[in-house]
């Protein structure tokens, strides 16, 4: 027989199992009717920039206009019939698709093959100044001190001379030469790549993982290398799309002041300069180089762009 003591306790129970059964279905309900898509889910770098539409856009853009300057020189002279040194007729007539230059060569043949050398050597700068100032930033902030402050002081001597006049006077003095050009490049971008590199390391060297490495006496060089380089690829990416662009727009300058590749080489800062003088009799020895330089330059801006908001998705995640 129950008491009431028991009968209290037994519909305390009862009231305790029937809250738990009600309890229970609402959670499982509450939980299958989370979507999938809140769930945090990680996606590689790349993929994060192909998921923007200007990413996406910009990847077009350069993939097409470095097919034309990979593959042109290939397809002379089968494309054109002519090669891009070939005189075909005299200066500035109606020849072909787009004309003649004003040497009476074929200006898609020389279009075709003007742009490999202007991307290869840009490419070369950019991959110069990214070594150089990568290194130098990870060890000045690394080390710190006295010579992380000479380091960056060099960097602001270096930073207060314009790129552009720096380069006029190292090609002026060693000649128009391509070795010339990526390596003054590639030097005049090194300080601006050292402070990103310099700032991203110090964000990092706190981090447990370094303190772990220093701990267990790692040397210093398998720690930039192993551990800290790994984590600040993300600004990196970003600067390099930057240097990228400004190096193309560089060596075009120089061509078209004529400090860079010489005739009678095909290169499309080059033929700015050489059909300038009849822009409005023959406009395409111009206005072709000139619309493949600005869309390259377009494109390389669009995956900066994107580079950046994918570090910055990675960076708001990670938190």
């Amino acid at each position: 027989m129950n008491t009431p003591d028991n009968r209290t306790a037994t519909g305390a129970g009862d009231l305790a199992g029937a809250d738990a059964a009600a309890v229970e279905p609402g959670l499982a309900a509450a939980s299958a009717e989370v979507p999938k898509e809140s769930q945090t889910t990680y996606r590689p770098f790349f993929k994060r920039v192909l998921a923007q539409k200007q990413g996406r856009t910009g990847l077009t853009i350069t993939i097409v206009v470095l097919a034309v300057a990979l593959l042109g020189p290939l397809l002379l002279p089968w494309a054109t019939g002519n090669t891009a040194t070939e005189f075909v007729t005299k200066p500035f007539s109606e020849y072909g698709l787009f004309g003649s230059d004003n040497l009476g060569r074929d200006v898609l043949s020389r279009f075709l093959a003007g742009g490999l050398t202007l991307f290869v050597y840009a490419l070369l700068a950019t991959l110069l100044g990214m070594v150089l100032g990568t290194i130098i930033g990870m060890i000045a902030a690394y080390t710190g001190g006295v010579l992380d402050s000479i380091i960056m002081r060099l960097n602001d001597v270096i930073l207060a001379i314009p790129q552009l006049v720096f380069a006029l006077l190292a090609i002026t003095v060693l000649g128009p030469q391509g070795w010339v050009l990526v390596t003054v490049i590639g030097i005049t971008h090194a300080p601006r790549i050292a402070r990103v590199a310099r700032s991203a390391t110090l964000g990092v060297i706190t981090e447990d993982y370094i303190l772990a490495a220093e701990m267990y006496a790692v040397p210093r060089w398998k720690i930039i290398v192993r551990e800290l380089l790994p984590n600040i690829t993300g600004p990196l990416s970003v600067e390099a799309g930057l240097r990228l662009t400004y190096s193309i727009g560089y060596i075009a300058s120089l061509s078209f002041l004529g400090l860079g590749l010489q005739p009678p080489a095909a290169d499309w800062g080059l033929m700015i300069n050489e059909n300038r003088i009849a822009l409005s009799i023959q406009p395409w020895g111009v206005l072709l180089p000139v619309i493949a330089i600005a869309v390259l330059t377009i494109g390389t801006n669009l995956l900066a762009d994107s580079f950046a908001r994918a570090v910055a998705s990675t960076s708001v995640e990670n938190s």
